[in-house]
């Protein structure tokens, strides 16, 4: 049984959804804070499911709306910077160096990527935030192309603080029904899951028929046509009138 399913069938979350509400029941804003700084490091930790279980803490009168809203955006901010980090710690170079060695990926993919993230990188941030499945990962590029840290802080907190009140909201007004947000939430998780894997399919099915067809050009044999050189030099040929 899933937590939409137990949560739906039972008055008693049990799992993984008791072990959240205990944690910010105990703790307040901070647990749920902590929580969501650890869904930024771990993406398997949906999202999608702590914000509303925060907002419905908030209904019980654990914690107050505006500390869950605050605190887990809080979260969100402490997760990215880690993320920026650790893409900083990388670094540009050593980026290049493990592209290069990737089947199917050229340092021409890498270039062309850079070029987009120095154009779009701010508005990459804002709404990356606001993404399931890239809400942690757009923070390794701006880490990588070491992003003023500053613009990197302000745009996560932004899309962070915008994707979560409406989550913690939702949790909040629905109370006993926030597994509600989740279930239609999943609905966009899937959806960029599986758009994202369809991407991936056409992206290596393309660089392969690009790579056999260059091959193919590079081995086919090469004609050769000889320089032909006049023995006798151009004769003018006159009209006749």
């Amino acid at each position: 049984m899933d937590l939409t399913t137990t949560a739906a069938t039972s008055a008693q979350p049990t799992g993984f959804t008791a072990w959240v509400i205990g944690v910010m029941e105990t703790l307040g804003g901070p647990g749920a804070g902590m929580i969501i700084a650890l869904e930024n490091l771990f993406p398997p930790i949906p999202s999608e499911l702590i914000l509303p279980l925060a907002g419905f803490t908030a209904s019980r009168g654990d914690m107050s709306l505006l500390g869950a809203i605050l605190w887990t955006t809080l979260g969100s901010l402490v997760g990215a910077l880690a993320l920026y980090w650790l893409g900083a710690k990388l670094g540009r170079e050593r980026t290049r160096a493990i592209a290069a060695k990737l089947p199917l990926v050229k340092l021409s993919d890498v270039d062309k990527t850079e070029a987009w993230f120095a154009k779009h990188g701010v508005k990459a941030v804002f709404f990356g935030r606001m993404i399931p499945l890239f809400r942690s990962f757009i923070s390794l590029p701006a880490g990588v192309e070491q992003m003023r840290l500053s613009t990197f802080a302000l745009f996560t907190t932004l899309g962070s603080l915008v994707w979560n009140t409406i989550f913690v909201l939702a949790g909040y007004l629905l109370g006993q029904h926030w597994y509600l947000v989740e279930q239609y939430a999943g609905l966009l998780s899937r959806a960029v899951v599986i758009t994202s894997v369809l991407t991936v399919v056409v992206f290596v099915a393309l660089r392969i028929r690009n790579n056999r067809r260059d091959q193919a050009i590079a081995e086919a044999p090469t004609v050769q046509f000889a320089r032909v050189q006049a023995d006798h030099p151009t004769e003018e040929i006159h009209r006749i009138r």
